[in-house]
């Protein structure tokens, strides 16, 4: 579903449609439920109440809001029906120490690149497949085939050096992260960009198995760079539920670089120099940027360039 509205710049108006739920979304809901149930408990009683709630919940659901949004209320009610704060808790740690034991032999890859920025983009992509939001159970071998998939597929160079260039002039890039284990692959991009500039952001408290302060501590992202939290439990990066120390951040950065579908859901309308980095692995995201299910993502914000190009209209 797209909502309309416009946006006024000196003056001049422009349409634009901002993503929000599709009726697709709402039995992902329900799986994602039943999945977070199941890992916390083997109590099939609890399962039933875990399901029963969301559908009530989907019953009502605001169809405006991003899907990011009803996902943040449905994991705090599955979180308070179970009793347990963060039920991906193991399976983070196993994908963090997973993803370390790998990224061993890829940094190397990296390193001897002819293009080392483009090859630690591309693995910054593959490690988005680690997404428990869309499939809880993701074997090693997946992950190895995602990445020498994501090495070999056909990428557009120019968005290489568009993004190149946009961190070049950058002075404050905020790196807004995705999920644990895959900010192991986020290290080996991060590596090769300017670190001063770089504020790394994780998620306020836990939510599915997005990456916290404690998973950037566990692979050592914290000994690279600054790394600070959303102060949110939202599966993205919902502004509204935000601490204001984040929105203040977020508002003084010249670029954001934000992996992952779900910050692509919450961000992809706001007026902001971003750059998307994600697998789609969604048809409903696949759909919103154009493409088939499974592609590599590095692009811009069309927001954004909307906004510059009505200036320049303008002057």
């Amino acid at each position: 579903m797209f909502i309309s509205g416009s946006l006024s710049v000196n003056g001049y108006k422009k349409v634009y449609e901002i993503m929000k739920i599709f009726l697709d979304c709402i039995p992902c809901f329900v799986r994602q439920a039943l999945d977070s149930a199941r890992l916390a408990t083997d109590d099939e009683q609890i399962h039933e109440q875990v399901v029963r709630e969301v559908l009530r919940l989907a019953a009502d659901l605001d169809m405006s809001q991003s899907p990011p949004a009803i996902g943040q209320k449905i994991h705090r009610l599955i979180r308070g029906l179970i009793g347990n704060n963060d039920p991906y808790h193991e399976l983070k740690q196993r994908f963090n120490r997973l993803a370390m034991r790998m990224c061993v032999e890829l940094a190397e890859q990296v390193r001897v690149s002819e293009s080392p920025l483009e090859t630690a983009i591309r693995l910054a992509i593959a490690g988005n497949i680690i997404d428990l939001g869309v499939k809880t159970s993701i074997a090693e071998s997946e992950i190895e085939k995602v990445i020498r998939d994501c090495l070999t597929a056909d990428f557009d160079s120019q968005q290489v050096e568009e993004f190149r260039n946009a961190v070049g002039r950058a002075e404050k890039i905020l790196y807004l992260a995705d999920n644990a284990g895959e900010i192991v692959f986020d290290r080996l991009l991060i590596e090769q960009l300017p670190c001063e500039k770089i504020t790394v952001v994780v998620k306020g408290s836990p939510v599915i198995n997005d990456a916290t302060i404690e998973d950037a501590r566990f692979v050592g992202l914290t000994e690279m760079v600054e790394v600070i939290d959303n102060g949110s439990d939202g599966p993205g990066t919902i502004m509204e539920t935000c601490s204001q120390s984040f929105r203040d951040r977020f508002e003084d950065a010249d670029l954001v670089i934000a992996k992952g579908q779900g910050n692509y859901e919450t961000l992809s309308d706001v007026n902001k120099n971003i750059y998307f980095l994600l697998k789609a692995k969604c048809p409903v995201i696949a759909r919103d940027l154009g493409c088939e299910v499974g592609k590599m993502v590095l692009e811009k914000n069309k927001s954004f360039d909307d906004v510059a190009d009505l200036v320049k209209e303008a002057e």
